[in-house]
């Protein structure tokens, strides 16, 4: 264990965890919301440092990241833990679990530099679960890597405070915020979160000039309402710019929502559609539409980076410009 940094000391040895925004306030012996941080004696402890739980090498893609060094690798790392809990999450086994009840290994910050640069990877990714709930051990690991040249990557639902948000993104180059929806009420029925503090979060990665995709997941009967879904597509535009890279991405049945069909081709078309009339670069994921995964050059059309999955199929990008007109792509190329 290792002592929390974002919390108080308050009476009869409780403590105020000020590091999301659901501001957990721990009485001695329990947990906090995301069931990784524990008050022992009066004081606050990160149960997950040092301990991920799932570690890999992943393309940069599967973040996904489209605009920020494509083709290269990511050495990838997550504890169990997280601070929401969404009824549709794809990683529950460790996103919901105790840090007890699943298997890790002990890996220090030194050893995840060591293992990125021996295994090839031009960055490192805190990702799988939420990388909030253990921004200890995400702020050692990256000022290591950044010491040793290598970029730093979170892939995140946004819930993070102000003061540990400055503290931690200090060191990120590059995040993918999972934008769940557009609507409180969503927010707080299936993800027992609220939506607010991540559009704040948006707002200060942008003013602190940290590379950020967005991505959202689309779920049928929950957050498919179109004039919604333009809402966002709307506020993307007039807060984060409308060169903000825009990710949809198709949902298939998982965890709580079993039930719940597969998202409907037609619905992410209609989504892409309305996306693009705000948006420069928008994707779509977990469903293959013919040159939906390309980015192409707003100027003259050319294809400057064609995509197969999580593959780059070719990269016609010269020094972050169209190789053709010489019109510059926004993204961290090089």
């Amino acid at each position: 264990m290792k002592e929390a940094k974002w919390y108080e000391k308050l009476e009869d040895k409780k403590v105020h965890c000020f590091l999301c925004p659901h501001n957990c306030k721990i009485p001695n012996g329990s947990r906090g919301v995301c069931r990784a941080r524990m008050n022992k004696g009066g004081k606050l402890y990160s149960l997950v440092y040092g301990e991920p739980c799932s570690y890999n090498i992943d393309p940069v893609e599967k973040k996904p990241l489209f605009h920020f060094f494509p083709g290269s690798l990511a050495y990838s790392i997550g504890t169990a833990g997280c601070n929401l809990k969404c009824l549709f999450c794809q990683n529950w086994e460790i996103s919901q679990a105790k840090p007890e009840d699943v298997n890790s290994i002990e890996m220090l910050p030194e050893d995840v530099v060591k293992e990125a640069i021996a295994n090839g990877c031009q960055s490192i990714a805190y990702t799988y679960t939420e990388p909030t709930i253990f921004g200890e051990y995400v702020l050692d690991c990256a000022k290591l890597a950044r010491k040793k040249g290598l970029k730093n990557i979170m892939v995140t639902n946004g819930y993070i405070n102000e003061k540990p948000l400055k503290e931690i993104y200090k060191y990120i180059d590059a995040a993918n915020v999972d934008l769940k929806g557009f609507d409180e009420d969503y927010y707080k029925r299936i993800c027992s979160a609220t939506l607010e503090p991540v559009l704040k979060t948006l707002k200060l990665l942008k003013k602190m000039k940290v590379w950020t995709e967005i991505t959202t997941l689309i779920v049928p009967g929950y957050n498919d309402n179109m004039k919604e879904f333009e809402s966002e597509c709307k506020w993307i535009k007039e807060n984060l710019g409308s060169s903000t890279v825009f990710h949809i991405s198709r949902f298939f049945p998982c965890y709580k929502m079993q039930n719940v069909p597969v998202t409907p081709e037609e619905t992410i078309r209609k989504a892409k559609k309305i996306a693009d009339k705000y948006l420069n670069y928008v994707y779509v994921g977990n469903i293959h539409i013919d040159n939906a995964d390309d980015t192409f050059c707003l100027k003259c059309k050319n294809p400057v980076i064609r995509r197969s999955g999580y593959s780059i199929i070719a990269n016609d990008l010269d020094n972050g410009k169209c190789s053709k007109c010489k019109t510059k792509i926004p993204g961290v190329w090089n």
